[in-house]
């Protein structure tokens, strides 16, 4: 059976038509396209498809997966897909087209940008993510046919990215699997020696595992309990993982290398084949944990125990129901709800999927990547511990978390008053980290006394939720002081530059500032970088630079004037034979020094200039040619037009004048339009040469959400 008929078989009729249209048209569209495997290319976006349909997903999820290099690789456009698959199959295309490779060992900046951009994409339609990981998985299995580098580029970039990603989502059928690869290329010699120690015991393992799933099977028909029971083997990086933990470089000392999965229908029933399992085999001390109770942030839920065999070797049982089990093995798949005439969106009842949510507001409140980078390393990467209020209430908190942390989980108002805390029942330093199992308490001044938090607080917590809430305590109670010490920040700043603060924020200046980060006055701006809301340099640099283009103007125009004349009339072009001549570049190809150039005696206005490449020269006069070239030695910039297509992001007009800026090179014009997330901006570049130009444009093509840039003739 073919792949694409494994995929449709498990679709309605109309569903299954609409995906061999996605099939027909990718085949279309990638005909003789090869894979570095020498595979045909087409066999790539077919066995993401059959990821995604094994993990029951919709049929516009396959369809995008079908077609998700179509845009990218090949001549079809976003419309086209629009018009043939319609506008969800469409949007999930273009959310993994303009997902960048990520870099995790790259500058900050690229880094924190392109992972910004991945949880854009989530939070408009998680499908997007899914398609993202599926393709991740099938170039890992694949990988075998690239070069030794790039294998292990991409192996460490999937463990640092997409494996945490696929655990965050609980996704653990694509975790385990990307990880068994990445190890395979990134510790070549563990890999082997695991696999075969592994397998060497296999028969034995298996032969074990099948006595005591009958001994299981037994027990748990005797008290009319109906389940499921296999035996699972523990994957090749869990075992790593292991080893390294314990320092050990034998797998001899892994005990537990084979579980056992008890799958029943109800929750009672997990507990009561718990104590079965308990009564019938020795339990390990410690080796109990109860995720049901305590669901991971995943939504990961399970009983997990290991006891001992009746051949004294311990074992691993996990207790789950059907629906933990596809939760467990889909994640986040399992519970995205797809409605009709919508794209899937978190639903706002879904507390499993509350951490999704908080990951969106940070990434609208971070004012920079670097901080947005901190809030994905605490909020997504790192472990849980799971701590108890003294009431008994379970609160699960990112690994390193302190007391101070667990206060503002519990209320904004116990943390703004907390004076101290106590861990099972002994006083502690509100920066202790805690520890899964601990009971908090924390220890509050009254309401009356007018208790605040302290600035150093923002050091001490670990959470980006007790940082937001401290730093809204500072914008709202301290507002002058935050005013007051803004301000003196920004002077210090600008004085350490050479500069007088006071020439600086002139209000056209300002106004671009304002706007982007919705403030209304220079007090609002003063307080916000008092109380660290925005940060110095995302402020000053913007206002250096425009009193930089002010400086450059008035010395220009402060020149004699005869020397303005006589640049104004070369324009850094010399006209062979001829002197003093006036001289203008036609505005149809804009040449730039460094373009191959010809001129052309016009009537009544001296010589036009065009790039010698240019269309309208073929409907000129032969005859009224003359031989120009640049004037190497004249000290004059020119005007070159540069447009581009973006995606609509919050960010890209300060970063493309940045790019200027560090080119030496100046705005002459800016227009910007945007439609429907999507938007065109042209900008007139004051440049000195055309390889100015084309490393301007260059660097363009390197900033997140600029997908297309060219030079305008006009």
């Amino acid at each position: 059976m073919s792949i694409i008929d494994q995929i449709i078989e498990q679709y309605p009729l109309e569903e299954a038509n609409k995906i061999k249209q996605a099939h027909a048209l990718a085949v279309e569209a990638h005909e003789g396209q090869m894979r570095e495997s020498g595979e045909p290319y087409i066999s790539h976006p077919e066995n993401v498809a059959l990821i995604l349909a094994q993990m029951n997903m919709d049929c516009d999820a396959v369809c995008a997966a079908l077609l998700h290099d179509v845009v990218e690789d090949t001549q079809h456009t976003q419309e086209e897909i629009t018009e043939k698959f319609g506008a969800n199959v469409s949007e999930i295309v273009r959310g993994v087209t303009k997902l960048n490779k990520i870099q995790f060992a790259s500058k900050e900046d690229a880094q924190a940008e392109n992972l910004r951009k991945m949880f854009l994409a989530m939070s408009h339609d998680i499908r997007v993510i899914l398609v993202k990981l599926a393709d991740r998985l099938h170039n890992m299995k694949t990988l075998g046919s690239c070069e030794e580098s790039k294998q292990r580029r991409i192996a460490k970039e999937t463990l640092d990215i997409y494996a945490p990603l696929a655990n965050r989502l609980g996704i653990y059928q694509i975790k385990w699997r990307l990880e068994d690869l990445c190890l395979q290329y990134l510790e070549p010699e563990a890999y082997t020696y695991i696999h075969s120690a592994i397998n060497e015991g296999r028969e034995d393992r298996q032969r074990v595992i099948e006595e005591i799933i009958q001994i299981i099977d037994r027990k748990l028909v005797e008290n009319g309990i109906p389940a499921k029971i296999y035996g699972r083997p523990k994957h090749y990086y869990s075992v790593y993982r292991k080893m390294r933990q314990q320092g050990s470089d034998s797998i001899d000392n892994i005990y537990d290398l084979s579980a056992v999965r008890i799958i029943v229908s109800d929750v009672r029933y997990c507990y009561e084949a718990l104590g079965i399992m308990h009564s019938e085999f020795i339990p390990m001390p410690g080796r109990f944990k109860d995720y049901i109770a305590m669901p991971k942030a995943n939504m990961y839920q399970s009983l997990h125990t290991t006891v001992i065999g009746k051949n004294g070797k311990p074992f691993e049982i996990q207790i789950r129901t059907e629906e933990m089990h596809n939760t467990a093995e889909n994640g986040i798949a399992a519970h995205w709800k797809y409605k009709e005439g919508k794209t899937g969106g978190l639903t706002k009842g879904e507390e499993k999927l509350s951490w999704l949510r908080k990951m969106m507001d940070f990434e609208t409140e971070a004012k920079d990547s670097a901080e947005f980078l901190d809030v994905v390393k605490t909020e997504l990467f790192n472990d849980e511990v799971f701590v108890f209020t003294p009431k008994g209430d379970v609160k699960g908190l990112p690994m390193g978390a302190t007391p101070l942390d667990f206060a503002y989980s519990v209320h904004s108002s116990i943390g703004h008053r907390c004076i101290g805390a106590k861990i099972n029942g002994k006083i502690v330093n509100i920066d202790t980290k805690l520890k899964n199992g601990d009971i908090i308490e924390i220890l509050t001044a009254s309401e009356t006394a007018g208790h605040g938090p302290s600035r150093d607080w923002l050091n001490i917590v670990h959470t980006n939720e007790a940082k937001s809430k401290i730093k809204a305590w500072f914008k709202k109670e301290l507002r002058e002081e935050n005013i007051e010490k803004g301000r003196d920040m920004l002077d210090k700043e600008a004085k350490r530059q050479g500069y007088a603060l006071s020439s600086l924020t002139k209000p056209e200046w300002l106004n671009p500032i304002f706007k982007k980060y919705k403030i209304q006055s220079m007090e609002d701006l003063y307080a916000s970088v008092g109380y660290g809301g925005l940060r110095v340099h995302q402020i000053l640099p913007r206002l250096v630079e425009e009193y930089k283009k002010v400086i450059k103007a008035q010395e220009i125009e402060d020149k004699p004037k005869e020397q303005k004349k006589r640049e104004h009339s070369t324009n850094g072009v010399i006209v062979k034979g001829e002197s003093n001549m006036l001289v203008r570049f036609a505005k149809c190809c804009s040449p730039v020094p460094g373009d191959d150039i010809v001129g052309y005696i016009t009537r009544g206005r001296g010589v036009s200039v065009h790039r010698r490449d240019c269309s309208n020269l073929s409907g000129f006069e032969h005859e009224r040619e003359i031989e120009v070239c640049w004037d190497l030695d004249a000290d004059t910039n020119y005007v070159a037009n540069i447009q581009m297509h973006t995606y609509d992001r919050s960010g890209i007009i300060l970063e493309l004048s940045n790019c200027i800026y560090s080119h030496k090179s100046d705005i002459e014009s800016l227009n910007v339009s945007t439609k429907e997330g999507t938007g065109t901006i042209t900008v007139g570049v004051r440049i000195t040469s055309a390889q100015q130009l084309d490393s301007i444009i260059k660097d363009f093509k390197k900033i997140q959400g600029i997908y297309e840039v060219y030079r305008l003739n006009n």
